[in-house]
């Protein structure tokens, strides 16, 4: 991956669009980014992430969207960062916008525009640049594809930011397996762990469920076979469980077999006994049977005979109902003529009540004459209906005439007031448009002082401060620089006496006949000897520590307090050496005259609303008040035709109402009268009519009446029976019948007659033996069936047990395997003499190439006293960690990389970090990596280390590779000629070029 141009606006610090050009600058190989303290050299490598990943790094994750939006740009300005790089061959152009929240393009407030993503790629052969894609998700996935790196293993492979150098080297063994689990993506392995496992505990289950399976179907077969089997106390797993249960089973089913064998002789025996029992029953039942029907015969013959005189009335009665029915018709006939006429009768008698005394009498002839000269009397009446119509129209016209008069009176009244008053009120808005206009223009000017005004209070505040601090910083260098001094001293004190004692520390290693390491003699007749006091190796060093430790103080105390005059003159300058409370009267004064003319100017915009609205209205009113004055004249020639045409229509209408109060209430007098007689001359028709209709049914009766043989109508009415009557009449007669036929057919048989000449029948103990028979039956057979489904429920869970066992001795053998695997990978096994897991033994194998990359490069920075090692030995009792240790030189021992100084810190760290990125890189396929990032650490190195370190990482070129280093060390500015510089100001910070 090679980054060639990189665009940040509004981003972070910078508050106006900046443009960085990494090609000129990685053409040199090493190149600085640096600038003050704050002014944002590492915003510049979150923009280079935000890019890629739409995220920034580590700690700064500080969330997404608004803040990461400069404070310095302005609101119409939108946050992007667009990055030209190659990867994987191919040259790209990323394009990230985040979510911004802008000024309405109408109104007032913001709106929130969602965040927008690009990626084009160019092609060569026709030199144009093309779309791929404008999704989120797509464009990530392409990315994370190209790089085959997550941004976790970016940010710590090619970013490197700051803070984060030493904690890959002094993380303890589980951090460090975290950080190289994400880095290398050993989550397969963790998986085959947890996979392992989930398939011990299912194999486990498996077996343990078989056992259960096994115990509890020899069990069931003990329930079965009751005392005939024993099964000794078991439990799942248990040795010899399988054998056990099998034998018991055997045992039972044996027993089981000869109980059947009884059982059923003893059910063979009940059958025949229960067969003879209900012969018997059968037999005293038929016979029981037989006598009673005999006697119940008797008795039903004894009844009829008591209702014999009953019977004969009946037949009597049902005899004069058949003579009757013939009369019926004309019963009917004469009833449905009654009943019409007196409807008729009633019907005229109301439709005759309405009417005048005059057609009291009157025939149906007369009246019918009567209703046609009404009719034709109506008929005249029409033209006076639609003369009165119009004069209603008329009325109406003229009223509406007279409202719409008082209506324009009442208008032109107002408007006249209201115009009479019309310059007063234009005066009015315009002198309130003049006041506001004038105070917008002053709340404008004002605006402007007010910002400067704010800053420079600012300043003068911060100046107080820093005032404080830099006293402070002041004190704090000067104790450091005594202390550097002192602990020098005393190191050099000690490395002195140590020389002056040095033959007697050699002299501690001779032995009898050993050559000497410095004269090769194998006599020593007279070796040094120690004396009190003597320095050994250890407090030399333990000086030498000291010293550093001062020495690296005393520059950091000169770095603060350099970095603290710099802000303090520069809020000096700022401040323009006015006091802080003269700042803060003024800018109170600004901020209370800025609101007063606020205020005021926010009535401008209402007073020309205002203004607006009565010119509309005084238009509208003078509008009004013509098309009044024209509808006046108008309706004085509509009046007085309307009044000529009234006065006719009056005349009219007065000579055909007649007494009625209208034309209209007298067509409906004539209407009504013309209905009334009409109805009463039907009715008189129809009265007539059914008053012959009767006479004609009565003679009709009486002849039908006296051919059927009785003397009058009413006596043939009384005899006849209705539908009901005669139903249950003929059901008594047939009932009669059917009942002596049957009792002479009983009294008639054999069988039944010589049944009751015999003793009366016992079936009482017929019954008794045969219920203690079927008893017997039914406990026989009832052991018969226990004893058969024990013998088929035994075979049944014997056959299941046999195919548990065989199914149990496959799952045995599995769960036996997965176990040893599962311990194995899981560090529990006793094969696991480390007692490493799976994923913690291949991140030590990468942690091991990690080291020896490392190594190159940690050789030649610290002139070849410091390696690092990878230790897997196991900590206290627990299990084999990620150990990292460092082999120094100069004593041969290796220690913890706690031990080592900040600087040695600093370039170990760096170094772990390079050859992390280095063995990630392969591990990501073979992904180039030419451009590199190391955030700050470079102040804690003396110049002969810092030249090392820089050789080092120019070294970095071999593989074709530009690093950029991001610290605001001043000696770097004099070893590094490509420089990418940031400046900070008070519009934000801006990026310059320098050396390329």
């Amino acid at each position: 991956m090679r980054l060639h141009r990189l665009d940040i606006t509004a981003f972070g610090p910078f508050g106006a669009a900046q443009s960085v050009d990494f090609d000129s600058l990685s053409a040199a190989g090493l190149f600085l980014l640096h600038g003050p303290t704050g002014a944002g050299k590492t915003s510049v490598l979150d923009a280079v992430c935000y890019a890629l990943y739409g995220t920034v790094p580590g700690a700064r994750q500080s969330g997404q969207g608004t803040s990461l939006r400069s404070d310095h740009a302005d609101p119409a300005t939108r946050t992007g960062i667009r990055l030209e790089l190659t990867v994987g061959g191919r040259r790209l152009e990323i394009t990230r916008q985040p979510p911004w929240e802008r000024p309405k393009k109408r109104g007032e407030g913001t709106t929130l525009d969602k965040a927008q993503t690009w990626l084009r790629e160019y092609d060569a052969t026709s030199g144009v640049w093309k779309d791929l894609s404008r999704s989120h998700q797509e464009i990530g996935e392409e990315i994370s594809r190209l790089l085959g790196m997550s941004r976790e293993q970016f940010c710590q492979v090619v970013l490197l930011p700051q803070g984060d150098f030493a904690r890959f080297l002094r993380a303890d063994a589980g951090a460090r397996g975290q950080l190289l689990g994400r880095l290398f993506d050993t989550q397969r392995f963790a998986d085959v762990e947890k996979r392992l496992a989930e398939r011990r505990r299912a194999a486990e289950a498996r077996v343990r469920e078989g056992d259960a399976a096994l115990l509890a179907d020899a069990h069931r077969m003990q329930q079965e076979a009751g005392d005939a089997m024993e099964l000794p106390g078991l439990t799942p797993g248990e040795p010899g469980l399988a054998e056990a249960v099998l034998v018991a089973a055997a045992v039972a089913r044996s027993t089981a077999r000869e109980r059947l064998t009884l059982a059923r002789c003893r059910l063979a025996t009940a059958e025949s006994a229960r067969s003879t029992a209900e012969r018997t029953l059968a037999d005293a039942r038929e016979l029981a049977r037989l006598q009673g029907r005999f006697a119940q015969a008797r008795e039903r013959a004894a009844r009829l005979e008591e209702r014999a005189g009953d019977h004969r009335a009946a037949r009597a009665r049902m005899e004069r109902g058949r003579q009757a029915a013939a009369v019926a018709p004309a019963l009917e006939l004469r009833e449905a003529a009654e009943a019409g006429h007196r409807e008729a009768v009633a019907a005229e008698s109301r439709a005759r009540a309405p009417l005048a005394e005059a057609f009291a009498d009157a025939g149906a002839a007369g009246l019918a004459t009567a209703a046609r000269r009404a009719a034709e009397e109506l008929g005249g009446l029409e033209s006076a209906r639609r003369a009165e119509r119009r004069l209603a129209e008329v009325v109406d016209e003229r009223a509406r005439l007279d409202r719409q008069e008082r209506d324009d009176e009442d208008a032109l009244r107002e408007a006249a007031g209201w115009l009479a008053d019309w310059d007063a009120v234009r005066t009015g808005l315009t002198t309130r448009i003049d006041s506001a206009q004038e105070a917008a223009t002053r709340a404008e000017q004002l605006a402007v002082q007010r910002d400067p005004a704010r800053r420079q209070l600012e300043a003068a505040r911060l100046r107080d401060e820093l005032g404080r601090d830099t006293d402070e910083a002041q004190r704090r260098a000067l104790d450091s620089a005594r202390r550097a001094v002192d602990a020098r001293a005393h190191w050099l004190d000690l490395k002195e006496q140590r020389l002056t004692g040095i033959a007697a520390e050699l002299a501690a290693d001779l032995a009898d006949g050993a050559p000497c390491a410095v004269c090769g003699a194998t006599e020593h007749p007279a070796p040094a000897r120690k004396f009190a006091g003597h320095v050994d190796r250890e407090a030399e060093e333990r000086a030498l520590a000291a010293h550093q430790r001062a020495d690296e103080q005393r520059a950091e105390d000169e770095r603060r307090l350099g970095t603290v005059r710099e802000a303090l003159a520069a809020a000096t300058a700022a401040a323009a050496d006015l006091p802080t409370s003269q700042l803060v009267a003024q800018v109170d004064e600004l901020e209370q005259e800025y609101t007063l003319t606020r205020r005021a100017a926010s009535d401008l915009h209402v007073a020309h609303e205002e203004l607006r609205l009565a010119e509309q209205e005084r238009e509208r009113r003078l509008a009004g008040r013509r098309e009044a004055e024209i509808r006046a004249a108008a309706r004085l020639t509509r009046r007085d035709s309307l009044d000529a045409e009234r006065t006719s229509l009056d005349e009219e209408l007065a000579k055909a109402r007649g007494g009625a109060a209208s034309v209209a209430a007298r067509a409906a007098q004539l209407e009504r009268q013309a209905a009334l007689l009409t109805a009463a001359a039907d009715t008189a028709r129809a009265a007539e009519e059914t008053a012959r209709h009767l006479k004609d049914a009565d003679a009709r009766l009486g002849d039908a009446a006296f051919r059927a043989g009785f003397d009058t109508p009413r006596d043939a009415a009384a005899a006849l029976l209705d539908d009901t009557a005669h139903r249950q009449l003929q059901r008594r007669l047939d009932e009669w019948q059917s009942e002596e036929a049957t009792v002479r057919a009983v009294l008639a048989e054999d069988d039944t007659a010589a049944a009751a000449r015999r003793p009366a029948a016992d079936v009482d103990a017929a019954e008794h033996d045969a219920a203690t028979a079927a008893r017997r039956l039914r406990e026989a057979a009832s052991a018969q069936d226990l004893a058969d489904r024990c013998c088929t429920e035994l075979d049944r869970l014997s056959a299941r047990a046999t195919e548990g066992v065989r199914r149990l001795g496959p799952l045995r053998e599995e769960y036996e395997r997965v176990a040893r695997l599962a311990a194995l990978t899981a560090g529990t096994s006793a094969d696991n003499e480390r007692r490493m897991r799976l994923e913690s033994y291949v991140l030590a194998a990468r942690l091991e190439q990690v080291a020896a990359a490392a190594t190159v490069r940690l050789h030649r920075m610290s002139s070849g006293r410091y390696t690092l090692v990878h230790s897997d030995d196991r900590t206290g009792r627990g299990r084999s960690g990620l150990g990292l240790h460092v082999v120094d030189a100069w004593t041969g021992r290796e220690r913890d990389t706690a031990t080592l100084s900040g600087g040695e810190t600093f370039f170990a760290s760096l170094a772990l970090a390079l050859g992390l990125a280095d063995v990630v890189t392969d591990e990501a396929g073979g992904v180039r990596l030419d451009t590199l990032f190391v955030d700050e650490g470079f102040g804690s190195l003396d110049d002969q280390t810092l030249d090392e370190v820089l050789d080092v990482l120019d070294s970095l070129r071999e593989r074709d590779r530009s690093v950029g280093i991001v610290s605001h060390v001043p000696d770097l500015r004099r070893r590094i000629h490509a420089q990418l510089e940031v400046t900070k100001g008070r519009s934000g910070s801006a990026l310059r070029l320098r050396g390329v």
